[in-house]
């Protein structure tokens, strides 16, 4: 796909049109097929055609809005208008957001969510909040940080019993997460060298960010959009800002405590190595106290709880569960031993690519990197996909894949409204084939490209 230029193209505003009546569609006919645990207060049965035809329309207005000539202020309005049906919509594609509230009200009624489930609440006379929440789930403690936690601790204090007008308060926090990315996505672009436009299209318009993160309702977007804007404050030689607000994302959710080493490794002397994990501490700390959640987070369960889920897109579950049909050996302990080989190589990879992050790449090596433990984890929603996915969208070249691109569009199916992967574990060997093709093609690519690799280089400052 060819760069998004500064000039203003009228053949825009026909695909803008076809997104907005695509995302319109999505909104009205997601809640009957979500079929979610609370009645939204609107419910039209439209129909699966229906509710596909809408995402398909707002993946080809995507696609074909990255070829024309859009500047970044009109895909600003564009991503804005997208988003705001999505915005009012029933959680689709997951039913976390009902998870969220119960941890949260578990906070506001004074009980540790790191120690006790939402299952706890029976006993509190919050019956219709555990009853909202999935049952596989209501055992289970909560994986997220503190800060995330104790802000919606405060929406459960506003909201009281209405679950609907929890979610929609929780919303608003996408929306932080989105204006984040609205204003720093494109600041980041410009400061590597790429382009603002496509990378503010990477990151509002994406069909992958609007229907599995917004209207999914997932703390991810929050996460991402602290995480680009503290990676944009470090690029930008304003380092100790850039490591606290990383910090502040991990206390929303861990991976993005990813981002300060390769911080540290980039753009940091032995001094600032210190004052950088200083700074950490304090945040940390700070979010601790005030929220009076401590530091009960930084356990096990933030890292087990997604491996009670078995998906057929999950690199070690597939390769696992096809394994375990050719030869006599449990799948379950297989998938389990493969998992632990799988997130180990991740981790490998990680260190790798921290050792050799420089100023002009660590900001695609900190993007493969989160990529690579979305994929090798124990459960690979493809909403994971967006951790890496808005750094490397700011990165010359990569910004330009079109495969990169399609990857966006097909990730967008793999989950129906209801949450439930679209693929059963049977199809898992389907998966084994393609990740293996995937793997090979990556490799021929990497090696006839390698001769011309050269580390991309910054603007200067006074440029950005």
């Amino acid at each position: 796909m060819p760069p998004i230029t500064v000039r203003a193209d009228r053949s825009a505003w026909p695909w803008a049109c076809l997104g907005l009546a695509g995302s319109i569609v999505v909104a009205l006919a997601g809640p009957h097929l979500a079929d979610g645990p609370v009645r939204w207060w609107f419910d039209p049965s439209l129909g699966s055609a229906v509710f596909y035809a809408g995402i398909v329309a707002l993946a080809v207005a995507w696609l074909a809005l990255g070829r024309l000539a859009i500047t970044t202020t009109q895909l600003r309005i564009v991503g804005a208008a997208w988003c705001l049906p999505l915005l009012l919509t029933a959680p689709l594609f997951s039913q976390d957001a009902y998870s969220y509230l119960a941890q949260g009200t578990l906070v506001h009624l004074g009980i540790d969510p790191y120690m006790h489930s939402p299952a706890a609440l029976a006993g509190a006379g919050q019956a219709h909040v555990l009853g909202a929440v999935d049952p596989f789930w209501r055992h289970t403690t909560a994986p997220y940080g503190p800060l995330f936690l104790g802000i919606v601790s405060v929406i459960v204090a506003i909201a009281g019993s209405h679950l609907i007008a929890g979610v929609l308060l929780i919303r608003l926090l996408d929306v932080a997460g989105l204006v984040l990315l609205a204003v720093f996505a494109p600041r980041l672009a410009r400061a590597l060298g790429a382009d603002p436009a496509r990378a503010t299209w990477w990151v509002l318009l994406s069909p992958l960010v609007l229907l599995e993160l917004v209207a999914g309702t997932h703390n991810d977007l929050l996460m991402i959009g602290l995480v680009v804007a503290g990676v944009t404050f470090a690029i930008e030689r304003r380092l100790l800002v850039g490591i606290a607000l990383c910090a502040l994302a991990a206390t929303i959710k861990l991976p993005a405590a990813a981002a300060i080493p390769f911080i540290l490794v980039a753009w940091g002397d032995r001094r600032t190595w210190v004052s950088g994990v200083v700074v950490t501490a304090l945040v940390v700390l700070a979010v601790g106290v005030i929220t009076g959640l401590g530091l009960g987070w930084l356990s096990t369960t933030v890292f087990s709880t997604p491996d009670k889920v078995r998906l057929a897109i999950t690199p070690a579950t597939a390769l696992g569960w096809t394994i375990a049909q050719l030869v006599p050996i449990g799948a379950h302990r297989l998938e389990s031993a493969l998992g632990v080989v799988a997130f180990g190589l991740s981790l490998v990879l990680g260190a790798v690519l921290l050792w050799r992050s420089r100023r002009g790449n660590m900001v695609r090596n900190l993007g493969i990197a989160l990529i690579a433990v979305a994929i090798c984890g124990p459960a690979a929603w493809p909403w994971y996909l967006t951790w890496g996915l808005v750094l490397l969208a700011a990165c010359p070249g990569i910004q330009d894949s079109r495969a990169l691109a399609l990857a966006v569009v097909a990730a967008v199916f793999v989950v129906k409204a209801d949450g439930v992967l679209a693929f059963p574990l049977h199809t898992a060997p389907v998966f084994v084939v393609l990740y293996i093709a995937a793997a090979v093609t990556a490799v021929l690519v990497v090696w006839r490209r390698r001769p011309a690799v050269r580390t991309a280089r910054l603007r200067p400052l006074a440029e950005s």
